[in-house]
């Protein structure tokens, strides 16, 4: 039996426990080093107030530290991202140039009393942020090429219907009267498919090629889509002009949502893609003559047997 009497290797244990850091905190340590050395949390500190009562000394810069490291956590629940968290909350906050991690009721109270002119003025410095990064875009051009070689910027405008249900609740002369929490986010709406007694809109505006976000939108119920609509249109051609490239090659892709033709005046700039509502267009003699002749081509792939047809 051989032995090694002069181990290199020196085991220390202890009867405290010691947890181990999460999985998703190296990526929040890479991306608030970048956040800290492009300026954006200092432009955060500088450009955005929220001056309110009951927040004590924290300010937005805290809050939007912890929904950060939140979103990429990728945890179910704020809950369980904050237990996960609060064996390295100060190392956590002092990524951000903070010191002290705001508690889960102060963040609830932040985000329920947010004004929407903060919103904006944070809408307003991401985009501005987006929209200087010209040089690390043109280093990866990217884009859609079509037959004739031009080249289409695409950009998705998404919008969304999220649908709630709402149990009944118990209600006589004793209790006090009822107060849902989802009543300030959400309201009656149209629900589709989705169960659910109310519904919110979200709405995301997206270059397709690089996944950039543009920007986002949320409002109750059915929302304001064509005022979203015009605002997404507005950022499409901040993006474009910041980055020289042409209107007419600018291509828009939009949902159903917007499937109406009382759209067709807010999009007019650009060229679009659309899955249309109004079903009644198909009853038009112009498109009825347009479907029933025959096809242009026909064609089949060697795996198949089966003959496709084509219309030019």
């Amino acid at each position: 039996m051989n032995t090694i009497t002069d181990s290199p290797i020196i085991i220390q244990a202890t009867s405290h426990s010691v947890s181990s850091t999460p999985s998703w905190f190296g990526e929040v340590v890479v991306i608030a080093q970048y956040l800290r050395r492009i300026g954006v949390l200092a432009k955060i500190s500088e450009r955005v107030r929220f001056a309110r009562r009951r927040f004590g000394h924290y300010e937005v810069v805290d809050f939007l530290a912890v929904l950060f490291g939140y979103a990429v956590s990728g945890e179910r629940t704020l809950k369980a991202f904050y237990e996960h968290l609060h064996p390295f909350a100060p190392a956590f906050m002092a990524l951000f140039g903070r010191d002290c991690l705001p508690a889960r009721s102060t963040l609830s109270r932040f985000l329920a009393t947010l004004t929407p002119e903060a919103v904006e003025a944070l809408r307003a410095l991401f985009l501005e942020d987006l929209l200087g990064r010209q040089p690390d875009f043109e280093q990866q051009p990217s884009g859609l090429t079509d037959r004739a070689g031009n080249v289409w910027k695409v950009f998705d405008i998404d919008g969304t219907r999220e649908a709630a249900r709402q149990r009944a609740l118990p209600q006589s002369p004793e209790l006090p009267v009822c107060q849902r929490r989802l009543e300030d986010v959400c309201a009656p709406g149209y629900t589709g498919h989705k169960r659910g007694e109310i519904v919110r809109t979200h709405t995301a505006v997206l270059q397709a090629h690089s996944s950039q976000w543009l920007g986002t939108f949320g409002n109750p119920g059915n929302g304001e889509y064509r005022k979203e609509l015009r605002r997404a249109v507005e950022m499409i051609g901040s993006y474009l002009k910041a980055h020289q490239f042409p209107d007419k090659h600018a291509l828009l892709r939009l949902d159903g949502l917007y499937g109406t033709g009382a759209v067709l005046a807010d999009l007019r700039r650009f060229a679009f893609v659309m899955r249309s509502k109004e079903y009644g267009l198909l009853d038009l003699p112009v498109v009825q003559a347009r479907l029933h002749p025959p096809a242009d081509q026909q064609f089949s792939r060697p795996e198949s047997t089966l003959i496709r047809t084509h219309a030019l």
